[in-house]
């Protein structure tokens, strides 16, 4: 995982770092966004693929009714859906590793805005840091891992399992603590981009708009607010483009190694007020001289 940056005592010092690791964090951020939208959009493909089996249901009612009759019991509608995502387990396997490694990528661009934001701002708690090595690498090896644990024991199953069976293996002990592995690593992934979001913002490494974005992708680590991942995906190719420089406009913190931070819409509002060009007066209509029948009038009343 990448180093970071010790702590600067100049902005050239800090400068020179970000210049060092800034293809790399930039290339991580976008392939973590990319990887976890690929891996959201197969494991999605994988489960609208599982048939229906509608007419397959068995209700409390019908079982009792097999019981009373000395019959057996039919497979119900969670076994066979069960038996189905064993025997076509590549595609939704897939998604769940490619997500796995998305997560753990996050480290990079997180390590590196930690580390940027930190030499502007010294107060910036090293726990976000921390936050950031260990969400990552819980988040990722827990989504994994618990995606391969519920695929191995939906291929485990046997061919006459019944619905008891299939929710016994879906709740296996491999495949709860891959997904309490990962809901922690999500818990601690949302702080750290809670707090780079705001602070990177607050010293003009992101526009107000990614600042809030960055916050709000946090949020969606914990809340059920992106599912698929699209939001997420999105401000992480865009703070890899940040960080590459391509940007479409410059922020000047990055150039200066200084905070700089964002102006708030009514500091640019006063901003162009000022700027503007004060228009000219209009200049006031010059008196008319006096006319001859005027002059003629004023000497008749006399």
């Amino acid at each position: 995982m990448s180093t970071p940056a010790p702590q600067a005592t100049t902005p050239e010092q800090a400068l020179a770092w970000e210049a060092e690791h800034r293809t790399r964090a930039g290339a991580a951020s976008i392939a973590a966004g990319l990887l976890t939208l690929l891996g959201s959009i197969l494991t999605t493909v994988g489960f609208n693929a599982i048939p229906d089996y509608a007419d397959k249901v068995v209700t409390p009612i019908d079982t009792l009714g097999h019981l009373v009759a000395g019959t057996t019991i039919p497979q119900g509608r969670g076994a066979l859906q069960v038996l189905y995502l064993a025997d076509h387990a590549t595609i939704p396997l897939s998604g769940a590793i490619l997500q796995g490694l998305g997560g753990l990528l996050l480290f990079f661009p997180a390590a590196y805005l930690y580390s940027a934001t930190k030499a502007r701002n010294p107060t910036l708690l090293k726990l976000t840091l921390i936050a950031a090595a260990a969400g990552a690498a819980m988040y990722g090896i827990g989504t994994a891992a618990s995606g391969i644990a519920r695929y191995s024991a939906a291929t485990g199953l046997a061919a006459d399992a019944t619905n008891a069976d299939a929710v016994d293996a879906l709740k296996s002990g491999g495949v709860l603590i891959g997904a309490a592995v990962q809901q922690l690593g999500g818990f601690l992934l949302g702080f750290t981009f809670v707090m780079l979001g705001l602070n990177a913002m607050r010293v003009g490494l992101l526009t107000r708009f990614m600042g809030i974005l960055g916050v709000i992708t946090g949020a969606t680590f914990v809340l059920p607010l992106d599912q698929q991942g699209i939001l997420r995906s999105f401000w992480l190719v865009a703070l890899g483009a940040l960080f590459l420089g391509r940007w479409p406009s410059v922020l000047p913190a990055w150039e200066t190694g200084r905070p700089q931070p964002w102006p708030t819409a009514q500091q640019l509002r006063e901003r162009r007020d000022g700027a503007g060009e004060v228009a000219p007066a209009t200049p006031a209509p010059a008196p008319r001289a006096p006319s001859a029948n005027a002059s003629k009038k004023k000497r008749k009343r006399k």
